[in-house]
């Protein structure tokens, strides 16, 4: 095959024509033949022993064209599309433009390329960081929480249930006087003011003793997931059963102790406010980095082919739909629960797959522009971390993730790097815009 002509007819697109003389197009016809004779059957003749010549005369001239183009196209266009020189987003839309034994084929290949990108002032991004100050109130409720972890339950039966009770209730549900399904249930826990039940139901509990049956009348919200209940008025009889309610204990030392690796409160306390302090911290170094990154995507203004948006909602779908798996849940369940079809699930996908297009696109500019590289050590050490976080060998890796890709993304990250290091921490309150009626009366003004 040989290159004809390479021809730019419009932005992200090159038409290349493609020549097979007729030398290479017949012995691959004649393979193609070879490789389908075992299964080509004619009357009077056994499976299998049909002659080419026979084949074509029954079955048409080109019986084997497509096939031998087919075998031939794959190897020939990847040299024909490296000899124009051209870097491809997608597989070529292919067709014959002409075909014949005595001159060979002659195709057209529609070839998307990947876009052109200038970042220019990657440089001095500014954005604002603000790192959110810890006070005693986060601390002390992470405190709550190892009061919280010792609590003990304490059976109230001299007083009637009150707001974050823990009780226990027999109830059936009724629309009228006929039972739903659904609305039953026996020895049912439940935390007064949890929102565990439609709303008024657990309001309606508080100030009841234990053994006290009462009917507890509720309308169940307009926007309910069970249509047929939607905005019903229904009454559940109920019996208050039991009432319990948790008692924390004094935070001190020895419940410090006994809980945690410390020896007293107050170095518990210390501990918790650094920790929450680096948290902190490392959220506002992303939440910096999100607004840089975000800045790039917007330099990115150059024409992007729509397949790219596409393959990239493709691989988020796939992965939403792994983690759904994971979960016991198919992605057609999914569907079927939130009412989406395949369109609309892809367009929920659609701006962080453009968004994610047009910053790894400005990433590999950048690193192209400051010749950044990875050295081999790099690299194995990157794969090493992947095979053991997935309990894999290197090897392994290897042969799932394309070398040249990981190459790149570990590119891309030193790129985001420079990004970060050369970016201005602005945290200047951003200029207030005029009312749109000053503007008009100013604008009059002026003229």
């Amino acid at each position: 095959m040989s290159l004809k002509s390479s021809t730019k007819t419009d932005v992200n697109t090159t038409e290349l024509i493609l020549a097979i003389d007729a030398e290479t197009f017949e012995a691959a016809v004649e393979q193609e033949y070879r490789r389908q004779k075992k299964n080509i059957q004619l009357k009077g003749f056994r499976k299998g022993h049909v002659s080419r010549k026979l084949a074509e005369k029954e079955f048409g001239e080109g019986a084997f064209y497509e096939g031998a183009i087919n075998a031939i196209l794959p190897a020939e266009l990847d040299a024909a599309v490296a000899e124009a020189g051209l870097d491809l987003v997608a597989y070529p839309n292919v067709e014959v433009v002409s075909i014949d034994k005595e001159n060979g084929v002659e195709l057209k290949a529609v070839c998307i390329t990947k876009p052109v990108i200038d970042i220019t002032d990657y440089k001095g991004i500014k954005a604002p960081k603000a790192v959110r100050e810890t006070t005693d109130e986060d601390v002390e409720k992470q405190v709550e929480l190892i009061r919280k972890k010792n609590a003990r339950i304490v059976s109230v039966d001299d007083r009637p249930a009150q707001a974050d009770d823990e009780v226990t209730i027999d109830f059936e549900g009724f629309f009228g006087d006929e039972p739903f399904e659904g609305g039953k249930g026996e020895d049912h826990p439940l935390k007064l003011g949890s929102g565990q039940f439609i709303p008024g139901f657990e309001d309606q509990i508080i100030g009841h003793s234990v053994g006290d049956s009462f009917d507890v009348n509720v309308t169940f919200p307009e926007d309910y997931h069970m249509d047929d209940y939607a905005g019903k008025e229904a009454v559940f009889k109920t019996t208050l059963k039991a009432i319990a309610y948790e008692e924390l204990p004094e935070i001190d030392d020895e419940l410090v102790k006994d809980s945690t690796e410390f020896d007293s409160v107050e170095e518990y306390r210390a501990d918790i406010k650094a920790k929450l302090e680096e948290a902190a911290q490392s959220q506002a170094d992303r939440d910096f980095e999100n607004a840089l990154l975000t800045k790039l995507i917007e330099k990115v203004d150059a024409p992007i082919p729509e397949v790219m948006y596409e393959r990239r909602i493709d691989d988020l779908i796939r992965g939403f739909e792994q983690q759904l798996q994971q979960q016991g849940m198919s992605l057609d369940l999914y569907c079927q629960y939130t009412g989406m079809d395949a369109d609309s699930l892809r367009d929920t996908y659609r701006e962080r797959a453009e968004g994610e297009v047009k910053l790894r696109l400005a990433l590999e500019n950048i690193a192209e522009k400051e010749n950044i590289e990875v050295s081999e050590e790099e690299i194995n050490a990157g794969l090493a971390e992947l095979a053991a976080s997935n309990g894999v060998d290197v090897e392994t890796v290897k042969r799932v993730i394309p070398l040249g890709d990981y190459t790149m993304d570990l590119k891309v990250q030193k790129a985001v790097d420079i990004v970060k290091e050369n970016a201005v921490v602005d945290n200047s309150a951003p200029e207030e815009t005029a009312p749109a009626e000053e503007t008009a009366e100013n604008t009059e003004d002026a003229e």
